[in-house]
C-alpha cells in the first residue's frame, strides 16, 4: 500500500473553493430567513417551527447523498456530480426565496433551498477525506472553514452594504426590501460560479486507487441479517418507539405546545427505522444507513454529543438574534419601521463579523492544535463562543456586540473543522461519505430539538424574550466544550495545509 500524495496549497485551495459558494447560500439563509418570516407576518413563537424545514431536510438528504456518493463513479467523478446538481438547485431557490408572496411559500422555499445546499455540502466533507492523507486533513477542513468565513462575511454584509449604496431598505408591510432581494440574487450567482470552479479544477481518485492507499482502513463488518442480530435491532427499535409514542400522547393529552411533537417524532422515528431495517435486505440503503448509525465507532458516538450541544447553540443564535437585537438594542418590533430594518441589517453585520473572525481563527487554530492538540483547542474555542453569546445579555450598545462575535467566530471555525479532523481517522475510507452524512445527523437533530423546544421554553419560562434564547445557546456551547474532554485523541501528526 502507498500513502496519498501530499497536495500543494493551491490544490487544496481549488478543492475547497466551492465552500465559498455554499456558505454564501447558508449565510444568506441564516441571517435573513427569520427576517423574511417576520416580514411576512410570522409571530415570534412560530418562527422556530417555520425553521424546521432546514434541519429536517438535512436529516433526510445528508445520509442518502453520502451513501449514494460512496457508490457513485461517473466521468465527472465520485463527489463532483453532487456538487454540481446541488449548486444548480440552490441557485434557483435563492432567486425564488426573497420573492415569496406568502409565509407558507417562504417556508416551502426554505425546504428546497436547504435540501439543495445539503446535496452539495455533504460530499464536500467526504471529498477532503478522500483526497487528503491523515496529516493534511485538519488543514483541509480548516481551509474549508476559511472559505466558509470569507463567504459568510460578504453574504451577511450584503443587505447592509446595499443599503449604504442607496438601495431601498424598507418596504410596505408584508413585502421584502430590495436590499434583501438583490443580496439573494447576487448570492445565487456566486454560489454557482464557486462550485463550478471546484468541479472544473479538481480531480478524484478512483475507488480502486482509494482502496490501495494505506489509510484506507477496512470497512467494519456489517451487522448480519441473522435472527439474533435482527432481534437485537428490533428490541432497540421498540425501546425508542414506545417512549416516542408516549411523549406524543402526553403532548396531546395535556395540550402542550404542538412543536413538541417534533421531539416525540424524532424518538419514535428512530425506533421505526431500526425495526424496518430488520425487514429489508442487508444491502438495502436504509438498512445499511441505520446499521451504520446504530454501530458507529465509539469516537464518533462521543463526538455526536459534542456536536449536539454545539449546533443547538448555533441554531438558537440563527433563529433569535434578529428578534433579540431589534427588540432589545433597537427598541422596536415593528417590521416595517426604519429602526427595525436597521437592526436587522446590523444583525447581518454581526453575522459577517463572526464569520470574518472565523476566517482569521482558521489561520490561528493550526498553531493551537500543534500547541494544545485537537481536543483542548476545541474546548478553548467553544467556551470562547459560549461567553460571546452570554455577553449579549449585558451589552447595551449594539456596536459592542462586535466584540461578542470574536468568541463566536473562534467557536464557529473550530466546530466546522476540528470535530471532522477527530472523526476522519476513526472511520473506514470505504464509508467516508455515509459516515460523514450520519455525523451530520448530529448537526440537524439538535436543530430539530431547538425548533421544537426553544419556543416552548421561552414562552413558558422566559416571557417569550428572544434574548434569553442566546443565553441558553451560550450555556449549551460551554457544555459542548466539557463533553469534548470525553473524546479520545490519537497522537497528532503535524497539521499541514500544504507542503
Amino acid at each position: 500500500m502507498t500513502s496519498k500524495p501530499t497536495l500543494t496549497f493551491w490544490q487544496i485551495w481549488n478543492m475547497c473553493f466551492g465552500f465559498l459558494g455554499i456558505q454564501f447560500g447558508f449565510a444568506l439563509q441564516n441571517a435573513n430567513v427569520s427576517r423574511i418570516f417576520q416580514t411576512l407576518g410570522a409571530e415570534m413563537d412560530a418562527v422556530p417551527g417555520l425553521w424546521i424545514a432546514a434541519p429536517l431536510t438535512g436529516l433526510i438528504v445528508q445520509p442518502i447523498v453520502g451513501y449514494l456518493s460512496d457508490r457513485t463513479w461517473t466521468g465527472l467523478g465520485r463527489r463532483r456530480p453532487y456538487f454540481l446538481a446541488g449548486a444548480v438547485l440552490s441557485t434557483l431557490a435563492l432567486f425564488v426565496m426573497p420573492n415569496s408572496p406568502t409565509l407558507w411559500i417562504a417556508a416551502g422555499t426554505l425546504w428546497i433551498l436547504d435540501a439543495s445546499l445539503n446535496i452539495s455540502m455533504e460530499p464536500f466533507r467526504a471529498f477532503v477525506g478522500d483526497q487528503l492523507g491523515p496529516r493534511q486533513r485538519p488543514g483541509g477542513y480548516l481551509m474549508q472553514s476559511f472559505f466558509i468565513g470569507v463567504g459568510s462575511v460578504v453574504a451577511s454584509l450584503l443587505p447592509w452594504l446595499l443599503a449604504k449604496a442607496g438601495v431601498g431598505n424598507t418596504a410596505p408591510h408584508g413585502e421584502i426590501p430590495d436590499t434583501v432581494r438583490y443580496a439573494f440574487y447576487f448570492g445565487g450567482v456566486v454560489l454557482l460560479l464557486a462550485i463550478l470552479w471546484t468541479v472544473l479544477r479538481t480531480r478524484e481518485y478512483t475507488p480502486d486507487q482509494l482502496a490501495a492507499f494505506d489509510d484506507a482502513e477496512p470497512a467494519s463488518t456489517p451487522v448480519s441479517a441473522s435472527p439474533p442480530a435482527a432481534a437485537r435491532l428490533r428490541a432497540h427499535g421498540i425501546a425508542w418507539l414506545v417512549p416516542g409514542l408516549l411523549a406524543a400522547l402526553a403532548v396531546a393529552w395535556y395540550g402542550l405546545d404542538r412543536q413538541l411533537y417534533i421531539l416525540a417524532g424524532l424518538v419514535a422515528g428512530y425506533g421505526v427505522a431500526l425495526v424496518v431495517s430488520t425487514l429489508l435486505p442487508a444491502r438495502a440503503m436504509l438498512a445499511t444507513i441505520v446499521r451504520d448509525l446504530h454501530d458507529m465507532p465509539e469516537t464518533m458516538r462521543r463526538l455526536a454529543i459534542v456536536q449536539f450541544f454545539s449546533w443547538f447553540a448555533l441554531f438558537a443564535m440563527w433563529i433569535y438574534t434578529t428578534a433579540a437585537v431589534t427588540s432589545v438594542h433597537y427598541g422596536t418590533t415593528d417590521t416595517a419601521s426604519a429602526a427595525w430594518n436597521d437592526g436587522a441589517n446590523w444583525v447581518g453585520v454581526l453575522f459577517a463579523a463572526y464569520n470574518g473572525f472565523a476566517a482569521l481563527a482558521a489561520i490561528v487554530i493550526p498553531w493551537m492544535v500543534r500547541r494544545f492538540g485537537l481536543r483542548m483547542s476545541h474546548v478553548i474555542n467553544v467556551v470562547l463562543g459560549g461567553l460571546g453569546l452570554l455577553s449579549f445579555a449585558w451589552i447595551d450598545d449594539p456596536r459592542w456586540l462586535l466584540v461578542s462575535m470574536v468568541g463566536v467566530g473562534f467557536a464557529w471555525a473550530s466546530i466546522l473543522s476540528l470535530p471532522y479532523a477527530l472523526l476522519s481517522d476513526s472511520v473506514p475510507a470505504q464509508k467516508m461519505g455515509v459516515y460523514m452524512g450520519i455525523f451530520n445527523f448530529f448537526i440537524v437533530i439538535p436543530q430539530l430539538v431547538a425548533a421544537s423546544l426553544l419556543g416552548f421554553l421561552l414562552r413558558t419560562f422566559f416571557g417569550n424574550a428572544p434574548l434569553d434564547a442566546l443565553v441558553i445557546g451560550g450555556v449549551s456551547l460551554i457544555v459542548s466544550g466539557l463533553c469534548v474532554l470525553r473524546v479520545r485523541e490519537t497522537p497528532l501528526r503535524r497539521v499541514a495545509v500544504a507542503s
